[in-house]
């Protein structure tokens, strides 16, 4: 099969599919979805394209988009391709010191913002930024400094290359683009040290193209993506762009606050996200069951037992289910498993890959049981997304499936998983000896994440820099115990503290609602947050909820001490990062009082 270049996609795709919807955006002043043609989607990256040229771009120089998620992303990455120019994406929660950094390592001259924030960072620190020109403002509603006399709206940049004067320049650039040219330099969210640019070239994400199209077989244009997150991240990046190589309808998520409205409206049949969104669903579900008695209850625990019977222990091992459960299966499929679906936005869906951190074999079980095909996967921005995925049929609860086509793993040192494809990076931008250290001498790629490989699938074990020692010399795997935890209704974010200490404690932030319900219940009265979370009959509450949860767990590795925090950790603090992952270090220094106490003789 031919995969178009990106460069020319868009165009391939609007001369195979003209008028049939490509795009949808939420238009929030008219509470309805617009819709955005093939042909609409080509000649607006066409414009784009020749204003950017207008501009004075040259080809593989390097611009950036600094964005929440909105058409004009897509725009900015399709025109710069058929340039030959590479995109540097930054989050849309980036602060002024993280565009700063990133705007001066990769020497961008042209920068795509996208609201007033983004606006407001980038324009603080374009004095700062020798080799920033210009920014492009995709929203019109941005109020521009009056001191800024540079900056233009991208209604007016589209202007500049409306009569497509230069574009013989851009039909020549894309003739000569290959898939050795580089496409996108995508920045770590940095959990330890300064950010990394992974480079990404045209050629992995050819070689993504071809490797899904061997393992998700019932992904056809007749499919309808949300776009859920940040296309900043390269899990919904790549995903757009094999969205847009299947002629898939993607409909985009500007604020993702607004998901469950807005999942609702869409009702998607595939959406990429982070096993967060599951477990709310799991929380959610596992809420109604505990408020529900008699008959009521029965039946929805009496669903799941059977969704369980049938789709895991008959469907996923490829054996026909006995006529009597499959009559039961239908009866709950049509009535509990249904409502479900519909609730929550997703009864037309097809599949729904999640990546990016652990999901626990508990939630995992559930989701596939009320018969939700959850593609659950590992990757990495070095990896250019998907290392491995389950498939439909076949798979293993635990594990992150099988390798996809052409990618080798090797297990070395400390369980370390190594890879070598041509799906993996090169290195990174302009960082000749952290790219030495990434690889082996012999050229295959150091994840950092632990595991092994058992009858053809991928397990993980642990992040290998988050193993934590003890003063006692015991090793301990934070994520594994996270990830139990979290599934608790009462348990919203948790940070393990162990890392030479003589025993392990954690961080944790309750779900304050689910907590206020308690206290209400059991009639204990409280003037704030912090004076609820300090009364002993919550402190045993969750003691007796984080035993029951850790009982696999060695007595070494359980959290023998915990403190319930009044505020959730943020990025704002710098505990988060724009991938919403723990940076432990920070955390450590902000509770460092609250730390020490705990282990206090």
């Amino acid at each position: 099969m031919t995969y178009h270049h990106l460069s020319v996609l868009v165009h391939r795709q609007a001369e195979k599919y003209g008028d049939r919807v490509a795009l949808k955006y939420r238009d929030y002043d008219k509470a309805q979805w617009m819709p955005v043609t093939w042909n609409q989607f080509s000649e607006t990256v066409h414009i784009a394209a020749n204003a950017l040229v207008e501009m004075g771009v040259s080809e593989q120089e390097n611009i950036g988009v600094f964005s929440q998620n909105k058409p004009e992303c897509l725009y900015a990455d399709l025109a710069a391709f058929a340039n030959r120019v590479v995109t540097v994406p930054l989050y849309a929660t980036s602060s002024p010191s993280q565009v700063q950094y990133i705007v001066n390592d990769a020497e961008i001259r042209f920068l795509f913002v996208g609201e007033q924030f983004q606006y407001d960072a980038a324009i603080s620190v374009l004095p700062l930024c020798k080799s920033l020109e210009r920014l492009i403002i995709f929203d019109r509603a941005v109020v521009k400094e009056e001191r800024d006399t540079t900056s233009i709206y991208f209604d007016e940049f589209l202007k500049m290359g409306e009569a497509r004067q230069h574009q013989a320049i851009v039909e020549e650039r894309s003739n000569q683009a290959n898939s050795e040219d580089l496409a996108n330099i995508l920045y770590t969210s940095g959990t330890t040290g300064e950010p990394k640019g992974v480079m990404i070239h045209h050629s992995c994400y050819l070689e993504q193209f071809r490797t899904h199209d061997l393992r998700l077989l019932t992904m056809t244009d007749k499919d309808v993506s949300m776009n859920f997150l940040p296309m900043t991240h390269i899990f919904e990046k790549a995903w757009c762009y094999l969205c847009i190589n299947k002629g898939v309808q993607i409909c985009i998520n500007l604020r993702p606050t607004d998901i469950q409205m807005t999942i609702k409206e869409i009702r998607p049949t595939l959406m990429c996200s982070v096993p967060r969104f599951w477990e709310k669903v799991y929380d959610g579900v596992q809420e109604v069951i505990n408020k529900s008695t008699g008959i009521k209850k029965s039946l929805m625990m009496d669903a799941i037992k059977i969704g369980k019977i049938y789709n895991l222990d008959y469907l996923r091992m490829e054996k026909t289910p006995p006529l009597t459960l499959r009559l039961k299966y239908k009866f709950y499929e049509k009535t509990i498993f249904s409502l479900l679906k519909k609730t929550i936005g997703i009864e037309n869906g097809n599949f729904f890959p999640t990546a990016g951190a652990a999901i626990s074999d508990e939630i995992n079980e559930f989701i596939h049981s009320v018969g939700i095909n959850l593609v659950v996967g590992y990757g990495l921005t070095e990896s250019t997304a998907t290392v491995s995925c389950i498939t439909l049929t076949d798979y293993t609860i635990g594990s992150v499936g099988k390798l996809i086509d052409g990618l080798e793993v090797k297990i070395g040192k400390d369980n370390e998983i190594l890879l070598r494809g041509k799906t993996i990076t090169k290195g990174y931008y302009e960082k000749a000896e952290v790219t030495a250290t990434a690889f082996t001498e012999d050229g295959w790629f150091r994840t950092g994440d632990a595991g092994y490989m058992k009858d053809g699938e991928l397990y993980l074990t642990e992040r290998i820099k988050d193993l934590f020692k003890t003063s006692n010399g015991k090793y301990i795997a934070p994520q594994a115990l996270e990830t139990k935890l979290v599934v608790d209704r009462y348990i919203d974010q948790v940070a393990i503290i162990a890392n030479q200490r003589k025993f392990v404690s954690a961080l944790i932030v309750p779900d304050y609602g689910h907590v206020k319900e308690y206290a209400k219940e059991k009639g204990i009265e409280f003037a704030s947050m912090e004076e609820l979370l300090q009364n002993s009959a919550i402190i045993s509450l969750f003691k007796s909820r984080i035993d029951t949860l850790q009982q696999q767990f060695a007595n070494y590795e359980q959290v023998k001490k915990f403190v319930l925090l009044p505020e959730p950790f943020s990025m704002e603090k710098g505990e988060l990062t724009n991938t919403l992952k723990v940076k432990r270090n920070v955390l450590e220094g902000n509770y460092k009082e609250a730390i020490d106490k705990l282990y206090e003789e």
